[in-house]
């Protein structure tokens, strides 16, 4: 085995190189990273299930550039992220305490409460481009529509918009991006910026609280919770980045998917009702989360594999939903499956905080552009993927379609 995530073929198409692991080496250990791959579902759920021992702290590693495989570093830290305790990179009882304050903000009730809303922005978005007969998926939609409603729900002026989709770049090439070519000082200015925001922006709501997501983070800190001013800012940062970043990909991967199996678009197109399915199926089938990274808190075996204390564990996601030990045909991309239990938004104490909010906003944006646009095909074969270590979707995803 000489399985290295970083190299360009990995990050063209990792899922050849995820199952010789589940075949060849379900807990590799990847040189010179001194990091262990888990690729098979069995494996990665328990991970996930057990943080007493595989701590989230991995996640503030990976971001601070410890594990030698991304672009972070001491010049290159863009994030309030990796500066207090956060949701994604804690362990209990720090990461109850801050998941408590932030679930007022994302209660099933608040999140149902956003679909007109929702819907009206792809709407907007749709409007502006459909009748050109041609659009490109992410510039047009995938990326518009989260980045609109999630600085909505954070109070962000409509102004304000553009700055925050280049923070939010910024920070994830910055934190997770793997390429040389990245560039500290923009990481550094756009944090700098981010954080001047924000910071106006929570003395805004002390004098004048409103319903948006900040207020409910200033009021928690004000008494009815225990945050202190970092961990707001780092919510903020968190919700900036996770609450539109993965919805982009997630439409976009959706987009390849269909259009790369033109008899599964063609199931959706006649029935509407699959588009639900649709969306869990695509983050089955190509996560846009890919991995997380786990840091173990003792000596530990794992499939057959001793891990010592201390070391670092990436935990492949996009393998695990592909694992036919859990999921028969699982390389197959099914548009009517019933699905269950894949772990593209993760699992147990951390399963992902915004994952019915980008259900909903790709469930919704796909019934539009579906309603608004017929036999949609691609118009190049070639996909440049993000930047990202974790992260999976396209750039661009230029369309061709009849109205």
């Amino acid at each position: 085995m000489d399985y290295n995530p970083l190299a360009p073929e990995s990050r063209a198409n990792p899922y050849p190189g995820y199952e010789l692991l589940r075949k060849e080496a379900p807990v590799y250990e990847m040189e010179p990273f001194g990091v262990f791959a888990v690729s098979r579902y069995h494996e990665v759920l328990h991970i996930l299930k057990t943080p007493e021992v595989y701590s989230s702290q991995g996640m503030r590693a990976m971001m601070t550039g410890q594990t030698g495989m991304t672009n972070a570093g001491a010049e290159g830290r863009a994030s309030a992220l990796t500066e207090s305790d956060n949701l994604i990179a804690s362990d209990p009882p720090i990461h109850d305490r801050l998941r408590a304050v932030v679930n007022r903000g994302f209660t099933p009730r608040r999140i149902g409460a956003l679909e007109p809303r929702v819907r009206e922005i792809a709407v907007e978005c749709l409007s502006a481009v459909v009748q050109n007969g041609e659009m490109d998926l992410v510039a047009d939609l995938s990326m518009p529509l989260p980045v609109r409603v999630i600085a909505e729900l954070l109070g962000v002026p409509a102004e304000r918009l553009h700055d925050f989709k280049r923070w939010s770049d910024a920070i994830i090439t910055s934190v997770t991006g793997v390429t040389e070519q990245a560039d500290p000082e923009r990481a550094v200015r756009a944090r700098e910026e981010f954080l001047d925001f924000f910071a106006g922006a929570i003395a805004e709501r002390r004098k004048k609280p409103t319903d948006d997501l900040i207020s409910t983070l200033i009021r928690a800190e004000q008494g009815e919770g225990t945050l202190t001013e970092g961990e707001v800012l780092a919510f903020a940062v968190l919700l900036l980045v996770a609450g539109n970043e993965t919805t982009t990909n997630l439409l976009g991967n959706a987009l390849l998917a269909l259009t790369e199996h033109p008899e599964e678009l063609s199931k959706v197109v006649e029935r509407p009702e699959l588009i639900e399915g649709l969306v869990e199926e695509v983050v089955r089938y190509d996560s846009p989360v890919q991995g997380l990274f786990r840091q173990t808190l003792e000596d530990t075996e794992l499939a057959g594999v001793s891990i010592p204390k201390g070391k670092m564990v990436m935990v492949l996601l996009g393998s695990a939903n592909r694992d036919e030990a859990w999921l028969p045909d699982a390389s197959s991309f099914d548009v009517t499956r019933n699905l269950k239990g894949h772990v593209g938004f993760g699992f147990g104490i951390h399963f992902c905080l915004g994952a019915s909010l980008a259900r909903l906003e790709a469930r919704v944006a796909l019934e539009e552009l579906l309603r608004s646009c017929r036999n949609i095909e691609r118009t190049s074969a070639n996909v440049e993927w993000i930047d990202s270590l974790i992260l999976r979707g396209p750039k661009s995803v230029p369309l061709r379609f009849e109205v």
